[in-house]
């Protein structure tokens, strides 16, 4: 689009590096500290009906990812996202509002998630950033729309707004589809990119030149 203002041009922008560090330095203990520590089972988000749920769960269970070297795609592709589409949210909006839209979206994937672990009588505790990631992809999509990406395996690019939509479509159906095997948090992942969408409404209504 062409009206939009960049505040600066830093190709690793500070909130996205740190933000990058901190899950990987959380990653890396989950490694090595689990056994002594429990870092996973203490930080991950339990439903709120379970003797393992605490409050501060809906703000670490973002910076956690699956401890294991085997599910490492986890941690690398929610970084790599991060990296990709954060770095221009970051230039765009400043450090201090990228950062507050960041966390915004994983506290709102955090209380979606409990709120439909609480309706389907769920037992499954949820990590990782891909709740404040989807808010991410969708703000790209929102400033971008017509940015053309491309997505392994498809050979053609694809814009944004179709890629973002396409990944909504994916967790509506995973989501309510409840594929047998299927362990990923759809729901928390849609909590995220709604919680994302109404915030970039909200400040567009309010103050365009603040979004773009």
């Amino acid at each position: 689009m062409s009206n939009v203002r960049f505040r600066s041009t830093e190709s690793f922008p500070p909130v996205v590096k740190n933000l990058i560090i901190i899950n990987a330095l959380a990653w890396l203990a989950q490694l090595t500290l689990d056994e002594k520590f429990q870092i996973t089972m203490k930080g991950a988000l339990w439903p709120a009906e379970t003797p393992y749920f605490e409050p501060y769960q809906i703000f670490t269970s973002m910076f956690l990812h699956a401890p294991s070297f085997g599910m490492i795609y986890h941690i690398l592709f929610n970084m790599f996202a991060l990296y990709m589409f954060g770095r221009v949210l970051e230039n765009v909006w400043g450090a201090k509002r990228f950062l507050f839209f960041y966390l915004a979206c994983g506290i709102g994937s955090a209380i979606t998630h409990l709120l439909m672990q609480h309706f389907s009588n769920g037992f499954s505790p949820a990590i990782g950033a891909s709740g404040a990631i989807m808010g991410v992809l969708v703000a790209f999509a929102y400033l971008f729309p017509n940015t053309k990406l491309m997505i392994i395996p498809i050979p053609i690019p694809i814009k944004a707004k179709w890629v973002v939509l396409g990944f909504v479509i994916i967790d509506l159906f995973g989501g309510f589809g409840q594929v047998k095997g299927d362990d990923i948090a759809h729901f928390a992942h849609l909590g995220g990119a709604l919680t994302g969408f109404i915030i970039l409404l909200i400040w567009n209504k309010t103050n365009r030149r603040t979004l773009y």
